[in-house]
């Protein structure tokens, strides 16, 4: 049986659709780029700002990558971060996990910072034992092994008893690279190719499937 339960928190925890959408016009539009509707920027969320900023406007520069983000995290520290939505059912199983001594923890490309904050806001901090984020030119996969390096007792995990949960191929793949068990999740947003494609050991269908599944 796992111990440790990693959510991954974009599209899985909350759906930040909307402070993700205003974040990136707003630093595009201070900078001189295009700006873009939703539906455009929907496929580029989750995996890290430089994959997103280049899918949407083609090759850019460190540089320029930097700037954007600069821009973007401005407004996101701000005004984003609250623009986040709950996915029905997640509290309720977050409690009932945490009430049968699951260890819960968060994996997420996002800054550290903001994923505290975010969780905060909806009243969930105290749920998770850890939160792990990433920054510009880190990729999940490294710190999946990260975490594992550090060790279950050391505000890491043990490989052998833990679950990524995400919502997109990378929180998958990332997962298998570190001989991670992974559960795909399909209220986010990757689509059921996506994710099956990625052969998690499971896929939950809602929020409400994850309890049944892991205990």
């Amino acid at each position: 049986m796992p111990q440790t339960l990693k959510f991954d928190l974009d599209g899985t925890i909350s759906d930040p659709l909307l402070g993700i959408v205003n974040c990136t016009n707003h630093a595009f539009a201070k900078l001189g780029h295009p700006t873009f509707d939703m539906e455009d920027i929907r496929p580029w969320v989750g995996p890290p700002f430089e994959v997103m900023f280049r899918g949407l406007l083609g090759p850019l520069s460190d540089a320029q990558v930097i700037d954007i983000v600069t821009h973007y995290r401005a407004r996101y520290g701000k005004v984003g971060y609250a623009e986040n939505k709950l996915y029905d059912g997640i509290p309720q199983a977050l409690e009932v996990l945490a009430k049968r001594g699951y260890r819960l923890g968060v994996c997420t490309s996002k800054k550290v910072e903001f994923a505290e904050k975010i969780l905060v806001h909806f009243g969930l901090r105290d749920a998770f034992d850890f939160v792990d984020g990433g920054d510009v030119g880190i990729k999940k996969v490294d710190q999946l092994a990260g975490l594992v390096a550090r060790g279950a007792d050391n505000g890491g995990v043990s490989a052998a008893d833990a679950i990524m949960i995400g919502d997109r191929a990378v929180d998958i793949t990332s997962a298998q690279a570190n001989g991670i068990a992974s559960m795909g999740v399909l209220w986010g947003f990757g689509d059921r190719a996506e994710i099956e494609g990625a052969a998690p050991d499971m896929i939950a269908e809602a929020p409400g499937d994850l309890v049944g599944m892991i205990s």
